[in-house]
């Protein structure tokens, strides 16, 4: 019998390349780091969680997980994702935070243009976290997949104003004359692969019209 895993190609730990083009441009996409086996496991204990979701909840709203399903800690302090996550902020690693968006079909929110650190304020300094974004399904353009702004993490703090929390996950967003949308980046990621952004990478995604779920697991994390 053969071994799904066997075709599942698993990314090596970060290249200097990879890491400079990180430090320089505020994120970085990825390949897969964990099997297909441990990303089948991963995407099934999610659905259920999303079934067991009360109904006024909505499944981008899934924050801090792992307070609630220690299950999780399998997947964040996973050796490989350590290993990778220490390419970048170094071998003391303290996990931050962790967050499931999962965007319904055809009804899936906007994710408005921000900055996770400016979100955070001043809880942590200096605000050192890296996020990585995991697809637990394929992210694409249809479905609404992350977009970036390169080299905007140099910027800092920049000025927000007010959106409608009908239609945006957040009601929060970098005013136009600070950010140039036209610069956006899609990251787009088949199923198991990630992308790295930095707590100032300004980022979005757009509403998912599409008739896919789309559903990324945030896992953040900083230097002790």
């Amino acid at each position: 019998m053969t071994n799904p895993d066997n075709d599942w190609r698993i990314s090596l730990i970060p290249t200097e390349d990879q890491v400079g083009f990180y430090h320089e441009n505020g994120y970085l996409k990825f390949g897969r780091i964990f099997t297909k086996s441990e990303l089948d496991t991963l995407r099934n204990y999610v659905d259920q969680m999303i079934v067991n979701l009360p109904p006024e909840t909505r499944p981008e709203q899934m924050d801090v997980p792992h307070f609630t399903n220690p299950f999780l800690f399998k997947y964040l302090t996973h050796p490989t994702v350590l290993d990778v996550i220490e390419c970048f902020i170094g071998p003391n690693i303290v996990l931050w935070s962790s967050h499931f968006i999962s965007k319904r079909s055809r009804d899936g929110l906007a994710v408005p243009w921000h900055q996770d650190g400016v979100y955070w304020g001043n809880r942590l300094q200096p605000m050192r976290v890296i996020t990585m974004w995991l697809a637990v399904d394929a992210s694409t353009v249809d479905n609404g997949c992350m977009r970036v702004i390169a080299e905007s993490h140099k910027q800092k703090h920049l000025q927000y104003k007010d959106v409608d929390t009908k239609k945006h996950l957040f009601g929060r967003e970098i005013i136009n004359k600070d950010l140039n949308r036209s610069e956006g980046i899609d990251l787009e990621l088949e199923v198991g692969e990630c992308h790295f952004h930095d707590a100032f990478t300004a980022h979005a995604s757009n509403p998912n019209k599409s008739g896919k779920r789309r559903c990324g697991y945030t896992m953040r994390y900083m230097p002790a």
